[in-house]
């Protein structure tokens, strides 16, 4: 590090600055009389990292004595913005560590390690500033579509608190992108939870919601129905897309089941290929599938579900959003009288859904695949932290990592 022969130093691998400041003149914080100096003392803290390497600041701290004999001070130390009194970082390395969660996919202990201080001490910093950030009034503001979905903190856990509701700004930029960021999160996956996060934001943000975007829980519905009276409600494309998935597959697994079984099943071997689109089938693969239904669906029903199946994701493949609504429709008046019992039932669940799912074509397309994004980095976040304990860290934890402010990539992998 210094390669000076017969020179060692005291410690390698830290950076130690030693610094003071210029003040010559402080007023006493109880009578305002002008102290006078009482000698200095050294403040360590850690600072923001140098080329890799710890920084370690010894900040000469000046001492102040009162001159006032009948003054309660007798003697007190100089603030500066460097560093709050009594802390063991700077108010920039606070900044950096709380920068790093926002902006990369890193963790506490890491931070800790690069500050060259203990996860306690970088923690304990980090959540006073980031509590302030959060405090942020304008942090709710301008949202006018709203996203909601559950997600599981807990997952090895057995029990009412292991499922959160998370809230999610879905509102478009000028240029009509969705730049997705979570706004909140509350313990419990029920409507009373999200209705009572509705209520707690006040009439100045429910006001400014236009659309709010659900997935299929009837709870999640009657909450905008009471807290968003204004809102449009959107049913997510999709879930509605996954609703139709599973039943191909129920049909499927009973039709095999009354024939043949796993042993040498064609509906066996084309399970994957049922869920494909019509349009991202190559000549072999429609030639296998026709094989597979063919050999394995003597009664038809798995040929009509799987008809069924690509009606529906054909309604979020139209042209122009008036086709996708006359799809959507046409879809919804006819599933719930369609032989096949699972078909059926679908379509028993999108008439019930109706006003949710047709909004869809009313709203530009409005998604909670926003949402599901969320998803991901807060399960990315929960994955590095091999799990939380507590709700308020992993809460602070997920707001800071899903805050909208990391700069989107293209993914070319």
């Amino acid at each position: 590090m210094f390669d000076v022969p017969g020179v060692h130093v005291h410690e390698p691998g830290r950076v130690v600055v030693t610094v003071e400041t210029d003040q010559v003149l402080a007023g006493c914080p109880a009578c305002g009389v002008v102290a006078v100096g009482h000698g200095r003392r050294e403040h360590l803290l850690a600072d923001a990292p140098l080329f890799g390497c710890p920084v370690q600041v010894r900040w000469r701290k000046r001492i102040w004595r009162c001159p006032d004999a009948g003054c309660p001070v007798a003697t007190f130390s100089e603030v500066h913005d460097l560093a709050a009194p009594r802390t063991k970082l700077t108010r920039r390395a606070v900044s950096w560590a709380t920068d790093a969660l926002v902006m990369d996919d890193t963790t506490v202990a890491a931070l800790a390690r690069h500050l060259g201080v203990d996860w306690h001490t970088c923690w304990d910093a980090i959540e006073i500033e980031a509590i302030r950030r959060l405090a942020d009034p304008g942090r709710l503001a301008g949202v006018a579509t709203l996203g909601v979905d559950e997600h599981i903190w807990k997952p090895s856990h057995h029990g009412g608190d292991r499922a959160v509701t998370s809230m999610v700004d879905l509102t478009r930029d000028q240029d009509g992108r969705t730049r997705a960021r979570l706004l909140d999160v509350v313990p419990g996956r029920s409507g009373t939870a999200y209705a009572r996060w509705l209520k707690q934001q006040g009439e100045g943000f429910t006001a400014s919601v236009e659309h709010a975007a659900l997935d299929p829980f009837r709870g999640y519905a009657n909450a905008i129905r009471d807290e968003l009276p204004d809102a449009v409600a959107v049913r997510d494309a999709f879930h509605v897309v996954k609703f139709g998935t599973q039943v191909l597959d129920e049909v499927r697994r009973r039709v095999q089941q009354d024939t043949r079984g796993h042993r040498d099943d064609p509906l066996y071997k084309i399970r994957g290929l049922l869920r494909h689109g019509t349009e991202h089938l190559t000549p072999r693969q429609a030639a296998r599938l026709e094989t597979g239904l063919q050999g394995g669906d003597p009664g038809f029903e798995v040929t009509v579900a799987w008809h069924c199946y690509q009606q529906l994701r054909a309604i979020y493949h139209a042209p122009s959003p008036a086709e996708g609504h006359r799809r959507a429709t046409r879809v919804i008046d006819s599933f719930a009288t369609c032989p096949v019992g699972e078909v059926a039932r679908l379509g028993r669940t999108l008439r019930a859904w109706r006003a949710q799912v047709l909004a869809h074509f009313a709203t530009g397309g409005v998604s909670n695949g926003g949402t599901e994004a969320i998803d991901l980095l807060i399960e990315k976040t929960r994955r590095l932290a091999h799990g939380f304990r507590t709700f308020a860290h992993y809460r602070i934890r997920i707001l800071l990592a899903a805050s909208g402010a990391r700069s989107v990539t293209p993914n070319h992998a």
